[in-house]
């Protein structure tokens, strides 16, 4: 494992979101869903394609508090642009568990 400093951390940009609207990417090559993420005023909404559909039906996503890399650069993914990361955790059988905050917080709070 590489150590990092404290200014490496600093650069990356977690931030709570929430997600507004999420539907089958169809087109994917791999079972994905376009996802919606409320990241707050000064952010707005993004959206990127997120391969979460063995733990995850597209309605129970809306509402749900997630937390999102937002400083990569935007990335082609198929026919979406993907402007926001959403982390999560792979489980025993390596589906993802999404990252979430135990209680409600303001969209578009940075992670410390």
């Amino acid at each position: 494992m590489t150590l990092i400093n404290w200014q490496d951390f600093e650069k990356v940009s977690l931030r709570i979101g929430t997600i507004v609207k999420a539907e089958v990417y169809a087109e994917a090559k791999r079972p994905a869903y376009i996802v919606h993420v409320d990241l707050g005023e000064e952010l707005g909404v993004k959206k990127t394609s997120a391969q979460i559909t063995k733990r995850y039906q597209p309605e129970e996503l809306i509402g749900k508090q997630v937390v999102c890399v937002t400083n990569f650069p935007p990335k082609q993914i198929g026919k979406i642009m993907s402007e926001v990361l959403i982390t999560g955790f792979p489980d025993d059988n390596g589906d993802v568990v999404l990252c979430t905050p135990d209680f409600k917080v303001p969209n578009g709070v940075k992670l410390f």
